[in-house]
């Protein structure tokens, strides 16, 4: 045989191994399986080893060749190996939906026939327990036969009604025959959910999984006898969710974890709802606390189900952001509602900072795989959220603004340093809240001008306003990244909206002094007295605004900032606004002459500094030309 011939041979095996393979995948996606004959036929004509039943080949039968290699995939079953984005809509609803509609069609069926036969009087209650268990554990032992024949799916349905079998049967048991106790009921519907946890474990199924954790959290309702035993419902659920956090370390099974805190969720609330006293303080917050921690942890032990942690599928998302999140809220509300419930109030500002406490803590801990930088930012969303939720709850008046203003420029400051930005985030949102309280609800002042706790609380504003555009005109990130959906967060805006609050709370807190000042001298005199003091505030308002325009415009100059003198002249504008409107018609003749004598020399001033060019304006704007 020559090289064109050994050439073109290898080719046709090339070309029969891609035809095989191209077969191989129709037959798989229409569901066809080969039986233990056609295997073995198939194997032994491609010269490979016949594979057990549960790794069969869809071989196509006319395949031959002597030198011919493996090339088939390995699949199981078309329902356990095809990913559910990959089937058709036919296929999902075939395999998926009316397999979940058959399983409670089913159970629905066990529940009648149960009902039937009590009614008719067939069997007796201990043979109709007896048959709902052999019926259950048979349908279990059943479903092992189409797992190994490689129906997975089909098998866990199998498992599932046989497991709800059980569960009923139990339950009929101990609650409509009262054959059993409820220690003996609760005992064996644990074993059958231990059971379902180890097929899952051994098995690696996740769908079976499931069904144990359903199990498990039905166990409790099933065994109800309208009384109250807090702590064995809350140990059973503490151990409950302990194992399902040990499963979700080890296996990629974070929709579980979802599933538990549900569960814990909706059993709390109700028994809280119907039991809970005073008396039971200590144990409930206790056990409050254990399923707090379990959640709070489980984050950080999570093992997720794709292998790009960087684009979390949707399970692994609520498992490490929303699951979280209603674990911290609903903890926090707990506490707040247990204390409000104890008369204990006064506690509940701490309790926000514990919680904000442990979150904070929670940044020191190590995390699996690359998920710290998502990790830390949601720990750090948490923590700075209780502390802005304690400021109210403890805080009251001018010391709930400053805490808003001090937490905020606090956050600033180590956004600065350490430039992640939710910090920076966090931070204006604080600041937010702050200028807000310090504008709207900030109470009046006392009797005695300047010095009295309102000027106090407006200059730690304009301080902490000033430090926050110091920090951000000297901050230099790497990459600033805002700018592209929130260029207010950047830091040159920053900087820029910090200057610009702290002139205005320069003129707010000056002017409520003046107004506060002349009001307390007029509001005990007569009519023409009051009359009086009021002309004299509105002297002293255009003064004053005069002034601070004219230092503002004197420090745009001297630091060469057009941005301050842009402000200074908009401050000017509103004084010679001011004093052709309302001093021209309030004033007497002599504060008259007097704003307008000095709104002229000062607008004259203004006009020969520019005209003079002391920053060389012209020669910018003709070389931007």
């Amino acid at each position: 045989m020559g090289p064109n011939d050994s050439a073109g041979v290898e080719r046709e095996i090339a070309e029969l191994r891609a035809r095989v393979s191209r077969l191989e995948t129709t037959l798989a996606s229409r569901g066809i399986l080969l039986d233990e004959a056609q295997a073995a036929q198939a194997a032994a004509t491609r010269e490979i080893p016949a594979t057990p039943a549960t790794e069969r080949v869809a071989t196509a039968p006319g395949a031959t060749g002597a030198s011919t290699s493996p090339v088939a995939p390995r699949f199981a079953s078309v329902e356990a190996e095809l990913p559910g984005d990959e089937r058709s809509l036919e296929s999902r609803i075939g395999s998926q939906w009316f397999n979940r509609i058959g399983i409670l069609a089913i159970l629905i069926a066990a529940a009648w026939f149960l009902k039937l036969a009590i009614d008719n009087h067939w069997v007796g209650p201990l043979g109709r327990v007896l048959i709902g268990l052999l019926a259950g554990a048979g349908l279990i032992a059943w479903s092992e036969r189409f797992r190994t024949h490689g129906y997975r799916a089909f098998s866990y349905s199998l498992k599932a009604v046989g497991s709800g079998v059980l569960y009923l049967s139990l339950w009929a048991a101990f609650s409509l025959y009262h054959l059993i106790g409820s220690p003996v009921a609760f005992t064996a519907m644990v074993a059958v959910t231990a059971f379902n946890a180890f097929l899952a474990w051994q098995q690696d199924a996740e769908l079976l999984a499931l069904y144990a954790i359903v199990g498990g959290f039905s166990t409790p309702l099933l065994i109800a006898t309208g009384e109250n035993h807090e702590i064995a419902l809350f140990s059973y659920l503490l151990l409950l969710d302990l194992a399902v956090l040990t499963l979700v370390a080890l296996k990629p099974w974070s929709r579980l974890l979802c599933g538990a805190l549900a569960g814990t969720i909706f059993f709390f609330l109700e028994w809280s709802f119907e039991f809970y006293t005073k008396d039971q303080f200590g144990t409930t917050a206790f056990f409050l606390a254990c399923f707090f921690l379990v959640f709070a942890f489980a984050p950080r032990l999570v093992r997720l189900r794709s292998g790009d942690e960087d684009a979390l599928s949707g399970w692994d998302y609520l498992a490490l952001t929303i699951a979280p999140l209603v674990n911290a809220g609903l903890g926090f509300l707990g506490y707040y509602v247990l204390l409000d419930s104890a008369g204990s109030a006064e506690a509940q500002p701490w309790v926000a900072v514990a919680f904000a406490a442990f979150y904070l803590s929670l940044l020191r801990l190590p995390t699996r795989g690359r998920r710290t930088p998502a990790l830390t930012a949601l720990h750090l969303t948490i923590a700075v959220v209780f502390l802005t939720i304690a400021i109210p709850l403890k805080a009251h008046g001018r010391w709930l603004t400053i805490g808003w203003l001090a937490e905020g420029g606090a956050l600033l400051w180590q956004a600065a340093r350490t430039e992640v930005k939710l910090l920076r985030v966090l931070g204006a949102l604080c600041l937010l809240l702050g200028l807000g309280a310090l504008v709207l609800v900030n109470p009046p002042a006392g009797m005695t001008p300047i010095f009295n706790a309102r000027f106090g609380t407006y200059l730690v504003g304009i301080g902490i306003f000033a430090l926050v555009a110091w920090l951000a005109a000297r901050a230099k990130p790497k990459s600033e990244g805002f700018p592209a959906f929130f260029p207010a967060l950047s830091w040159p805006a920053l900087a820029g909206v910090s200057v610009v609050l702290v002139n205005a709370l320069i003129l707010l807190a000056v002017g409520w002094e003046i107004h506060s000042f002349w009001w307390y001298l007029s509001w005990r005199g007569d009519w023409h007295l009051m009359h009086s003091y009021m002309m004299d505030a509105q002297f002293t308002y255009s003064a004053f605004f005069m002034l601070f325009g004219a230092a503002l415009l004197g420090i745009g100059f001297w630091r060469k900032s057009a941005f301050l003198r842009w402000q200074a002249l908009v401050l000017l504008a509103a004084a010679i606004g001011k004093v052709f409107t309302v001093d021209l018609s309030e004033l007497s003749q002599g504060y008259r002459i007097l704003s307008f004598l000095g709104l002229g020399a000062l607008l004259l001033a203004v006009s020969f500094a520019y005209q003079k060019d002391w920053l060389n304006l012209r020669n910018a704007e003709k070389k931007t030309a």
